[in-house]
């Protein structure tokens, strides 16, 4: 989902990837059934693992946030370019339990959640800001 919405977001500022530590192959039916009920294009959308990024000829990040609750005890791989962490934290929906329409809330949650985060770091004045200022306000994001 965070890749999803940064890279509409951020269209043209960013360019997005989503990756986990322990990725089970497919993406979630209900992530892509949310994300395209909302005008996503999800054709392209796999599920990846971080060792893809972390290899050598991989992408450099300027940015990094892990966003699983459960990734934020993790450690991650050393990532090229010394791109600035933070973690933003939410319930990981695939882990809802319930009725289709209390996990498919669980779904929409984790979206909100993840929009809003995203929203307030597109539209910080990067150019102004100096390295530790920046960093601290991507903690806070997580914080809110």
């Amino acid at each position: 989902m965070a890749e999803a919405i940064l890279n509409k977001l951020g269209a043209g500022k960013f360019r997005a990837y989503s990756a986990g530590s322990h990725p089970k192959g497919k993406v979630h039916p209900e992530t892509l059934r949310l994300l395209q009920s909302l005008g996503y294009d999800v054709s392209g959308f796999r599920s990846k693992s971080w060792d893809e990024f972390a290899k050598p000829g991989g992408p450099d990040f300027d940015f990094l946030f892990t966003v699983c609750d459960n990734a934020a005890a993790e450690s991650c791989p050393l990532w090229p370019g010394q791109p600035m962490t933070a973690h933003w934290g939410v319930p990981d929906p695939a882990e809802a339990t319930g009725t289709p329409a209390e996990i498919a809330l669980a779904f929409k949650d984790s979206f909100r959640m993840l929009y809003q985060r995203i929203g307030i770091f597109t539209a910080l004045p990067f150019r102004s800001l100096d390295r530790l200022t920046l960093q601290n306000k991507l903690k806070d994001i997580g914080r809110d």
